[in-house]
């Protein structure tokens, strides 16, 4: 099964890109990782949110399959720890899914559509952070939950 994490906007700064290339590096051992980042929204300072959101899901609805289980990481999602996210990506892994793909959106959230095409929501705290942060620390936790179902040292609880 490939992970993939769907991006609106780039990671612009150094040490957060620094970190996120260390997880997927160490992410290769495992399992097929990668991120995709989506350009900005153009003019979007003249956009409503709404219009905004709209904009940021016709690229977001475009960059997925119809076989793709969709998660979108969202405030109002379900949080785990991370045995319990570990044991989650087991499952999909062991269903025979193709691509799991998690999504961050742009700075106001989804559009409908993307709400719709969702197939399930998780949220990684009830704290707002930076959305290149976000990426590191969501690469961070697939690498935990993968060291996790190996067993091996990195995780303590």
């Amino acid at each position: 099964m490939e992970i993939v994490l769907l991006a609106i906007g780039k990671t612009a700064t150094g040490y957060l890109e620094k970190g996120i290339e260390e997880y997927c590096s160490r992410l290769k051992r495992y399992t097929p990782y990668k991120i995709v980042m989506l350009p900005d929204v153009k003019t979007s300072r003249k956009l409503t949110e709404e219009l905004q959101k709209v904009a940021e899901g016709k690229k977001i609805m475009e960059s997925l399959s119809p076989s793709d289980f969709v998660m979108l990481l969202d405030e109002r999602g379900r949080e785990y720890k991370s045995v319990e996210f570990a044991g989650m990506l087991q499952k999909k892994m062991a269903s025979g899914l193709k691509r799991l793909v998690f999504v961050i959106g742009g700075p106001y959230g989804f559009s409908e559509e993307v709400y719709g095409r969702a197939d399930a929501m998780l949220s990684l705290s009830r704290m707002t952070f930076n959305h290149e942060m976000v990426r590191l620390f969501f690469t961070e936790q697939i690498y935990r939950a993968m060291t996790i179902l190996r067993g091996e040292p990195y995780h303590h609880e």
